[in-house]
């Protein structure tokens, strides 16, 4: 069953730029950090929208993890990590259902300080396992465990959640 239409995520990308906008007002830069996939296709369309409103600084980086045994392999950043040190970040995933996967994608950041971290996802289940607080979601959906969300975010294709 879709969820959200084509039309109905350019939306959400566009509120959720404005959101982000509004709450960093008076930064220069930010960093939005993708995970994965479809985190960092999602990510490059909020970066893509933010730079559309507005003339802040955006700089995308790519998030790579083992979702689903995220010890087996070591979390890395298309960027070193000492960049981001004083910096507004972003962690930016397609959906949020545990909070496993945003817990574990900030284990680089450990190491260094950052202004500010902040979350953003298009779709937000009420799953949470770890504590992980989103700040700009797109969609909050109650479902129940055995129930699975598609996001499909392919470059020239039509965007779609869907609910199996």
């Amino acid at each position: 069953m879709e969820i959200l239409t084509h039309s109905q995520i350019k939306q959400k990308i566009k509120r959720l730029a404005i959101e982000i906008l509004e709450h960093n007002y008076d930064q220069k830069e930010i960093y939005l950090m993708g995970i994965n996939n479809n985190g960092y296709r999602f990510a490059g369309l909020l970066q893509k929208e933010i730079r559309n409103l507005n003339e802040l600084d955006t700089h995308l980086i790519n998030v790579r993890l083992n979702a689903a045994k995220p010890l087996e392999q070591e979390v890395t950043l298309s960027i070193d990590v000492e960049k981001l040190s004083d910096k507004i970040i972003i962690l930016v995933d397609d959906v949020a259902n545990s909070g496993r996967t945003l817990y574990y994608a900030t284990k680089p950041l450990l190491n260094i300080i950052p202004r500010r971290l902040q979350a953003a996802v298009l779709v937000d289940r009420t799953h949470k396992l770890f504590p992980i607080h989103v700040d700009y979601v797109g969609m909050s959906l109650a479902t129940t465990l055995k129930q699975n969300i598609e996001v499909d975010l392919e470059d020239g294709r039509t965007f779609s959640v869907r609910l199996n």
